[in-house]
């Protein structure tokens, strides 16, 4: 799948989003009050849902709404508290907003509430792998899927080479699907920055991204103030490594990838209208000649 391809991304309520000319971003809007990155300040429906509309202000497609921190060492949440934090914001977002709204967890009820509360997408980092009820209900929703690739729980199984291994968890998670009923023109892969991985993993990731479309789905890039970023620029703290993140929106769509989950909309939006006009012009360059 390369630039020139235009795919449509079939999503739940009707809707659906062409993926090809232009990139698009995904806003983390964390309803939670214990983000690596914002430390709770958009917890609370009333914040989050201010924010929310700020990124479709500043050029957010999807808006991507979480209840549980996975930062390495979070506490955990009961489904109910994660579904309390979530839902009245998705309710909220659904008649204010019709931008896209996607729902962050890896469990099947709060990915069925979600959807019936006005979400569209399903954005599961444990891969369909989690939950075994996961697929079955976004199968009947008709939700969109963002299938995340992660190492954990997989240290047995992990390949040490980077691509291999996206390649073995995709296996399982999209025959998973496919036994689920989920259809392909659904799928989103995101293949997990940051996930159990080491920095050297995301660099390899990184300069290899393009080997990741030989899996045939649209694929998802999700840096955004990630360790390795503060790692490569002596950012340690997050809020200060959008930059850095702008850098790897630009690079990682120039290598195929269509959607980016970022916590600041404005500076990854630059970088992508830039990444998105270079692309165009080489397709220009290649038809007259």
């Amino acid at each position: 799948m390369t630039f020139a391809d235009e795919t449509v991304w079939q999503l739940g309520h009707g809707r659906s989003l062409a993926l090809g000319a232009r990139g698009h971003l995904m806003a983390i809007i964390n309803c939670t009050p214990d983000s690596f990155s914002d430390g709770g300040r958009h917890a609370g429906v009333a914040a989050a849902v201010s924010h929310a509309l700020a990124c479709v202000e500043d050029g957010a497609s999807i808006l991507d709404i979480g209840g549980e921190s996975t930062r390495p060492g979070a506490a955990p949440v009961s489904p109910a508290e994660e579904q309390a934090r979530v839902l009245p914001v998705i309710e909220a977002l659904a008649r204010r907003t019709d931008a896209l709204i996607s729902i962050d967890t890896y469990r099947a009820e709060t990915a069925r509430l979600a959807v019936a509360a006005g979400a569209h997408i399903v954005n599961d980092v444990y891969g369909l792998r989690h939950d075994e009820a996961m697929a079955k209900v976004v199968a009947t929703s008709g939700a969109g899927l963002v299938m995340m690739h992660t190492g954990r729980g997989r240290e047995a199984e992990k390949l040490e080479d980077v691509i291999a291994d996206q390649q073995l968890f995709f296996s399982t998670s999209l025959a998973i699907a496919e036994r689920a009923g989920i259809a392909r023109q659904k799928i989103v892969l995101d293949p997990g920055f940051g996930f159990a991985k080491t920095a050297e993993d995301d660099l390899a990731l990184m300069a290899r991204f393009e080997a990741l479309q030989g899996l045939g789905f649209p694929l998802l890039a999700g840096t955004s103030r990630k360790r390795f970023i503060g790692a490569l620029t002596g950012r340690e703290v997050p809020a200060d490594r959008d930059i850095g993140t702008a850098a790897t929106t630009a690079l990682l769509r120039i290598k195929g990838a269509q959607l980016f989950r970022v916590h600041a909309i404005a500076p990854n939006r630059d970088a992508l209208r830039v990444a998105d006009a270079m692309l165009a012009a080489g397709v220009r360059q290649e038809i007259q000649s």
